[in-house]
Formats: C-alpha cells, structure tokens, sequence
C-alpha cells in the first residue's frame, strides 16, 4: 500500500508526459510513493518512447508503464492506472498538465485537515501564472441557458446560475472540479467505484464529483496548491471551441449521457429547452450587429445526440 500514486494517461503526447512525470519527481517520495503512466493504446511509438524516457531519465525506480490493448477513454485509462496499485491516495494528472513545487504537500496536507473531501484540487495556471477557471457548479437548465445566450443582461439576472465560478483565493467547496489535477482518496473511491467508463471524454470530472456529493463526500479546491495546464495540450476539443468548429461527437454524447443519468430523458430535455432558449437570445443579437457566432456550429442538433450507453448503465 502507497502514500500516494500518481497516475498519468498518455494518448499520443509522451513528450507531455515525461514532462509530468518530472514535475512529479520532487514532489513524490520513491520510498512510499510511485508513479503510472497508461499509454492508451496511442498506435504510434508513444509507448516506446515512454518506455525510453522512463529509463533515460531515471524514473524507473518509482514510475511504470501501463498499455491499454485500446483507447477506451480518459475514464477508463485512469481506472486501469488506478487499478495498478493500492494508495492512499491518487493524483490523477493530465499528460498536459505539470505540479509546482510544493503542490503535491499542500493538497495533502489539506487532506488531512478534511477526512470528509473525496477530492482536492489545486489552482490551475497558465506557465506565466494567470489562474484558469477550473472550479464550477452542475450543468443545469438554466446554465444552459446563460451559456448559450452569452449575453450581459441574462447573465447578471441568472448569475447563480452560470456554470463557470470566479476564481478563488481562498479553499471553497465547488460542485465540480477540473481533473487536469485532483487528488483522489482511496476511502471515497472505494465507496463511489471507478470512473464511468461511458464517458470516452469530457463530463467524466462532473460526473464522478456529482457522485462523490451524492454519496456524502465533499469536493474541495485548495489554491495554495499550483498545476500548470496547457489547456488543448492532450487534446483537440478546445482548439475548435476557439474557431467555433463543429465538437467531436463523443462530447455530446457525454454531455447526453450526464443529463439522462441525473436527470432522467426529461432532465436532458429541460437543459436542451434552456439551450435553446438561449440561443434565441443570442443568435439575433449576432445577426443584427454582425457579429461572429459564439457557439459551434450545428450545435442546435448536435445537443439532440444519443447518450454514450444507456444512461443508469
């Protein structure tokens, strides 16, 4: 049994990676800590060159490498890495994602002081330090709303509602928070089970905090803990946000399934209603002042997406 086990998922970044786990070798101690890398089946030499860098480096003594026989998702190559040795606790750390000094001490030591938080995240920052948004509450009709209707006056009237939460400087108790960077305690996942393997990616950190709460749990940010996240590194979704591009499919598809596993066929429908409701606002606002559409393109159809599985799988 580990104080704590890192684990890192690869999917065609090992460069990324191997970044990762260097942050993490001043931060875990070899004699009571370790460290696994799952190479999800990425096809294209990132395994052997994880495999390379593991040994060139000198993280063999506390850090392996796991490969997946497929891609199955973020949530299920974490749950292979999870399920590779018993801790105390798992630091679930993005490919793209790399701890600042002290980090690691800090989210425990704040795990200590709260036996009843399931999971600890630390602010999340760009290299320069400006802080990202990385704490939020539940996906909801009404922040469907205000998400697509962008707009000032709704926003302000339904504030409450917005999905994204200001910034913090001092510990709060979100609903969610960004897996980028969270620290895991044994105890609650041994209760709550393992991520949802439905999620391929995206909603599996809303997810798994939505369970944690409902089974007793507190989900708690700690800011005096520091990750840098290059945002996009490990994948491509948000890259085409910022063009507006049409999403991959596996996104709503997961945003499907979140909807229909809490809320039932009728919840995904309220949220898709509230969606659409807000797109009503904002789509004239952009036409009259010719301005460039905020959201993806066909998201109007793409929100009506089948589930990833039956959504009480």
């Amino acid at each position: 049994m580990k104080r704590v086990v890192a684990v890192v998922v690869n999917y065609r970044t090992p460069d990324l990676a191997l970044d990762a786990l260097a942050s993490l070798s001043g931060e875990l101690d070899p004699r009571r800590d370790a460290a696994v890398v799952v190479d999800n089946a990425s096809g294209d030499g990132s395994a052997e060159a994880l495999r390379r860098g593991l040994r060139e480096r000198g993280f063999g003594d506390w850090a392996r490498l796991v490969e997946a026989e497929e891609n199955a998702g973020f949530s299920a190559g974490n749950n292979l890495g999870m399920e590779q040795l018993g801790a105390e606790f798992h630091l679930l750390l993005n490919s793209d994602a790399t701890l600042r000094p002290g980090c690691l001490g800090t989210l425990l030591d704040a795990a200590a002081r709260h036996p009843d938080a399931a999971l600890l995240s630390p602010r999340l920052e760009w290299p320069d330090g400006r802080p990202q948004v990385s704490c939020f509450r539940d996906p909801s009709p009404l922040g469907e709303l205000v998400e697509a209707a962008a707009t000032g006056p709704v926003t302000r009237l339904l504030a409450r509602h917005g999905i994204a939460l200001p910034v913090a400087d001092r510990p709060i108790e979100p609903d969610w928070t960004s897996f980028a960077c969270v620290l895991l305690r044994a105890a609650a996942r041994a209760e709550i089970g393992p991520m949802d393997p439905d999620y391929f990616l995206y909603f599996e950190d809303v997810d798994y905090c939505r369970r944690a709460r409902d089974a007793g749990w507190r989900v708690r940010h700690v800011p005096g803990a520091r990750a840098v996240h290059l945002r996009g590194g490990s994948g491509t979704l948000r890259s085409a946000q910022a063009r507006r591009e049409r999403l991959p499919d596996y996104y709503w598809r997961a945003r499907a399934r979140w909807f229909e596993k809490f809320g039932g066929r009728a919840g995904r429908l309220r949220a898709n209603l509230g969606w659409l409701t807000g797109r009503a606002v904002s789509l004239p606002r952009e036409a009259v002042g010719h301005k460039r559409p905020h959201l993806p393109r066909r998201a109007w159809l793409d929100i009506w997406r089948s589930p990833a599985l039956e959504p009480n799988r």
